[in-house]
């Protein structure tokens, strides 16, 4: 059947010119001097639809008020026409010229994508009155075959449904074709009510909500569930212990903290069949072919219950295998596992070892993350990999754009080098999950951009990308690459995180060593330049994304602020004392706004802490 789309657009219609953006940057685009005139234009479909791409026209005709039709297209009207073409997956072109724009692909998500590109076009700014655009094509395919993000759920924030759903929408924009949920214990398992009774987890029934909306949007929503290591939810409840490889804590290998219970599942059957049972109730869920089951990170590996066996055959040999056990189930249940590649990294070794049906999913976060070596070893045993990049927002308050513009552009470069079959942003919540959601937008953006069109992607204007990407409020969008630029007035050694934050979190006993360096003229350039995008957010104070920017600036000061008072430089205790009631009073209430209760208390205990230190 043959759908038609008549365009009615309205007066003012938007006018294309030479220096229109689209986000991610498209592989080949030019412009032309002859103008299409749109006041009287048509959208006709020449190709059978699946049932995702209707529902992409319905949303497309809706967004440019169109009226669709089953008749014959005017003959008298500009045409955009849609179909079928030879080529690469995902690929598309478009053809804007005379009175017809074309619209080609070898399949749906090229034409979803190429819907995707003309609503940018679209879109572009003009003066009023304007009819008339100038003709262009632009040819374009992705560099990645997957591209997706990774949202951590599990380090205290999880998202409501709507927040979901508008991110899903904006990622579908920056044309990202895959969603993961990072889960340790915000899923609610029927038989284990006990591990998420406190955590607002998503239900059966809003997973297979977000799974359709995802699908609509030619998004895979890939299961998440952590399957080893960061088991640490679940083995804290007595009734759980039993499966922990140290059953009454460990010492952190990182922190040095020592804990009262352990955060790794012991390799042996019984672990094996707790994951069967987790496994059943959650894949069926999901209908695509990938299973991300975490294993990073498992840190008393061979200190507890595996401790002669690990001795005896190699702490990397005993986790391949038990990675191994856990493959087989995942083989059984039609799914292909994704798997963190940071230990058998550590043992090079072992990568020969691991079961042939895995992907490899190889993360690194901080600007100079040796992706070449990691990849080129992963690659050297033919095991298919992602690499995995973050957001640089966990543990920052502000974000850190110079560390996350190196980073994404460092695993895409040596990504494609190498040969990697995807690429995976990955958004962290360590610590609390202080950073609020729009610290993350530079790195969705970045990393988007560099997961389409790499080489093209050093250019994006970040700033313009996220607001027309995020419709943010333009000067506010201004103020989060501005607060994700401030760690570099304060110079310090910090990895995967930035002194603001550790200023912010500290019991002023003595001065952090990190803090050391940073002098008091940086310390005086760093609050002037806060207070600078505090005074032009506030104006524009009582929408959310503004009111999230103005405590985010506020907690990085705050952080200061503890420096200067414990160096002497102030004696305002009772001035950071109201300062930190505020900022705690405000947290609460934005993340009410974007996320579910559960996980709230714990993370507004860390600032409750800070006040406290504040006292005498």
């Amino acid at each position: 059947m043959r759908y038609y789309a008549l365009i009615g657009l309205p007066e003012g219609i938007i006018r294309l010119t030479m220096k229109y953006k689209v986000y991610p940057p498209p592989k080949q685009l030019r412009m032309y001097k002859r103008q299409l005139d749109l006041r009287r234009t048509q959208v006709r479909v020449l190709c059978e639809p699946s049932a995702p791409l209707t529902e992409a026209l319905l949303r497309f005709c809706a967004a440019n008020q169109l009226q669709l039709t089953f008749g014959q297209p005017d003959p008298d009207r500009v045409a955009l026409e849609i179909d079928r073409k030879r080529g690469p997956s995902e690929s598309y072109e478009l053809v804007a010229r005379d009175k017809v724009i074309f619209l080609r692909a070898p399949d749906d998500a090229g034409l979803f994508y190429g819907l995707g590109t003309l609503q940018q076009v679209l879109r572009q700014a003009t003066s009023p009155g304007q009819t008339q655009m100038p003709a262009f094509s632009i040819v374009d395919e992705p560099d990645f075959e997957h591209r997706g993000v990774m949202l951590d759920i599990s380090r205290n924030k999880v998202p409501t449904m709507s927040t979901l759903f508008a991110l899903v929408d904006q990622f579908a924009s920056l044309k990202l074709n895959q969603l993961q949920l990072y889960v340790e214990h915000t899923f609610a398992f029927t038989n284990h009510r006990t591990v998420w009774s406190d955590a607002s987890p998503l239900t059966a029934e809003q997973v297979l909500q977000l799974a359709q909306y995802c699908r609509s949007r030619f998004i895979e929503l890939v299961p998440n569930l952590n399957s080893f290591g960061h088991f640490e939810r679940w083995l804290r409840h007595p009734e759980y212990r039993s499966y922990a490889e140290c059953p009454d804590g460990y010492v952190h290998p990182l922190s040095g903290h020592t804990t009262s219970f352990g955060s790794t599942l012991k390799p042996n059957g019984k672990s094996l069949r707790l994951l069967k049972e987790l496994y059943d109730e959650y894949l069926p869920l999901f209908t695509g072919s990938h299973f991300n089951v975490g294993g990073d990170e498992p840190w008393e590996l061979g200190h507890g219950f595996s401790r002669r066996r690990c001795q005896r055959e190699g702490t990397a040999n005993v986790y391949v295998a038990f990675i191994a056990k856990i493959t087989a189930q995942v083989a059984r249940r039609g799914r292909r596992t994704m798997f963190w590649s940071d230990i058998v990294l550590k043992h090079p070794g072992s990568i020969r070892t691991l079961p042939g049906d895995v992907i490899a999913m190889n993360w690194g976060y901080e600007a100079n993350h040796p992706f070449r070596t990691e990849c080129q070893q992963i690659a050297d045993h033919d095991i298919p990999f992602y690499v995995c990049p973050g957001t640089s927002s966990w543990n920052s308050l502000t974000g850190r754009l110079a560390n996350a513009t190196g980073n994404l552009a460092n695993a895409a470069r040596q990504g494609l080098d190498c040969g990697a079959v995807g690429y995976l942003i990955t958004d962290w919540g360590d610590g609390g999950h202080h950073q609020y959601l729009p610290i993350s937008y530079p790195g969705f953006v970045i990393g988007a951009c560099h997961a389409w069109h790499h080489r093209a992607s050093r250019s994006v204007d970040v700033t313009d990308a996220i607001d027309r990407i995020f419709e943010s409020p333009g000067a506010s969008t201004a103020a989060i690459t501005a607060l994700g630029n401030l760690p570099e007035l304060v110079p310090s050694s910090m990895r995967n995180a930035t002194i603001f934050n550790r200023l912010l979190f500290w019991d002023m006993t003595t001065e952090p060593g990190e803090a050391k360096p940073i002098t008091d003229s940086q310390l005086s350039t760093c609050t002037g330049r806060i207070n600078e995008i505090r005074e032009e957010l506030g104006p524009r104070a009582g929408d959310q994304l503004t009111d999230e920017l103005i405590n985010a600036a506020a907690m990085a000061q705050h952080g200061l602020d503890r420096l200067g008072l414990f160096r002497g430089y102030h004696r305002r205790t009772a001035r950071l004392k109201r300062d930190i009631s505020r900022i705690i009073d405000r947290h609460d209430a934005l993340w009410l706004a974007r996320n579910r209760s559960g996980g709230l208390p714990e993370s507004a205990a860390y600032l409750h802490r800070s006040a406290h230190a504040l006292s005498p």
